[in-house]
């Protein structure tokens, strides 16, 4: 772990800088409106102990899901499995930053690094390299991660969701590995014959999880019993022919103490015929709906509703750098598990719709990113995968925090070459650097208001009480002398 304090100054670690000022779109009446944002630039670097400057290092790679903790007033953001799709050897780790919300309007300024963790277990480092690079064995996960959901819990540690598994560790807050839950058994990835395969896609693998879409969000309830994590898309079976046509996708309810799972349910994407009359001329085709739509982050509001950030695969990234194909679904859900029926035992193989007698989650719309960003006459990203409850304002309203995932800037052809991509739409040669005028693909972050009102039922979690014992009391007593002392002689 790297502890020193990164401030994003100067020539060589200029990376942070503030770029949307979109203050006053909203109808001021609106119960959620877009605030500004800032840009993370793509050749930006984390606080890795790396000494080189290259992509598969300690290029920055950031939220693929944002956590912010209140109590520090502090944020972490994931960086996945590292450039490159799964082929390129990387250390898989989060970063722990600051960042100045203004306590009256909700707008965010002055992100600065505090920390890169590095997720270990015994000494060794877990690896963004897929299963079968990795362990030449495509059964076994190993040290193999895709980190892609983020929560902590009430003693400090860290609960992340794994796409490869689809799984979900604990670590320490210095990203030492402590345990992995029980993944239930209709989410792993197998054969026909049985065999599991965390590696390829239909039709090698049958039941499971489809390939690329696993655990894409984690989140707790606000006492630190329950734990949820949500696939990104349907399992591979569970639609007609397959889950690349299916809406429904499972969110997983885990005992904090035991590790195990508890309950499944059903969260329904928006329909593919709304998605599509948002882009008439450039709709998606009917394979889409379980593969081209899903979710990428889930955050809770109390121990039944939650938000979800849904999105389609459109937008500047590094498929897209210009962004010339129409943007259809950029949408924060809120969403209630009331009344939703417990699916563990039941199947949906062969079929997009749910059998009698099954309910999916409640959803209601609570936000339109892609709608706020247009009306702003500013780019959209593709892939929004960092949602975050910030802190509370002045109001009683609250800063609603998104962030975007940038791929790296990195993309690869068939043969696992690997190739930066720049703003221009060009792509050269890995850390070989842009053309004159085009830059690597950024990162982005926004700052959203949302009111009172609309996260009411919001419950923040909790933190593991400060020690009542005597020798706490003493030593307590004690650090605030010495803090006093400090003080008085000037020192800082």
């Amino acid at each position: 772990m790297v502890s020193a304090k990164h401030w994003i100054s100067g020539l060589s670690f200029s990376l942070i800088t503030a770029v949307v000022s979109i203050t006053g779109l909203a109808n001021p009446a609106s119960a959620i409106s877009l605030v500004n944002g800032l840009t993370v630039p793509g050749n930006s670097t984390d606080l890795s102990l790396s000494s080189s400057n290259s992509a598969n290092t300690n290029r920055l790679g950031f939220f693929s899901d944002l956590y912010y903790d209140r109590y520090s007033n502090v944020y972490y953001s994931l960086a996945d499995r590292g450039p490159g799709g799964g082929v390129i050897d990387y250390k898989t780790r989060v970063h722990k930053f600051s960042l100045d919300v203004d306590q009256n309007t909700g707008a965010i300024s002055n992100l600065k690094l505090i920390d890169t963790i590095l997720f270990t277990q015994n000494g060794q480092n877990f690896n963004g390299l897929n299963p079968g690079k990795l362990n030449g064995d495509a059964s076994n996960l190993g040290l193999s991660f895709d980190p892609e959901g983020f929560a902590i819990a009430p003693n400090g540690n860290f609960y992340i969701s794994d796409e490869y598994g689809p799984s979900v560790y604990e670590f320490s807050a210095t990203g030492s590995f402590i345990r992995a839950f029980s993944t239930p058994s209709n989410l792993i990835p197998k054969q026909s014959d049985g065999t599991v395969n965390y590696v390829d896609g239909r039709p090698d693998i049958t039941t499971g999880r489809q390939d690329n879409r696993g655990f894409e969000g984690v989140t707790l309830s606000p006492d630190g019993s329950k734990l949820f994590a949500m696939l990104q898309d349907a399992l591979v079976n569970e639609g007609s022919p397959d889950g690349r046509r299916s809406p429904n996708l499972r969110i997983v309810e885990f005992d904090t103490k035991t590790s195990e799972s508890t309950a499944q349910y059903i969260y329904q994407l928006e329909s593919l015929a709304d998605i599509n009359a948002r882009v008439p001329e450039d709709s998606f085709g009917a394979n889409s709906q379980g593969r081209n739509i899903g979710i990428s982050a889930i955050t809770a509001l109390n121990d039944k509703e939650f938000l979800v950030l849904e999105r389609d695969n459109r937008g500047v990234g590094v498929e897209d750098p210009t962004g010339e194909t129409p943007v259809a679904s950029k949408r924060i859900y809120k969403i209630d598990l009331t009344s939703a029926t417990d699916v563990t035992d039941i199947s949906l193989t062969g079929t997009n719709t749910l059998p009698a007698g099954v309910t999916s989650v409640s959803k209601t719309l609570f936000a339109d990113i892609a709608d706020f960003l247009k009306k702003a006459g500013k780019p959209i990203p593709e892939k929004f995968e960092g949602l975050a409850i910030g802190p509370k304002l002045a109001d009683g309203s609250y800063a609603l925090i998104v962030g975007t995932d940038n791929d790296f800037s990195v993309t690869q052809n068939d043969d696992d070459v690997q190739f930066d991509v720049c703003s221009d739409g060009t792509q050269v040669a890995i850390d070989s650097g842009c053309p004159n005028g085009a830059t690597l693909i950024p990162t982005f972050v926004y700052a959203l208001k949302a009111s009172k009102a609309e996260l009411a039922g919001f419950v923040p979690p909790a933190k593991v009480p400060e020690p009542t014992t005597t020798a706490g009391i003493v030593l307590l007593a004690s650090s605030v002398f010495f803090l006093k002392r400090l003080k008085v002689t000037g020192y800082r």
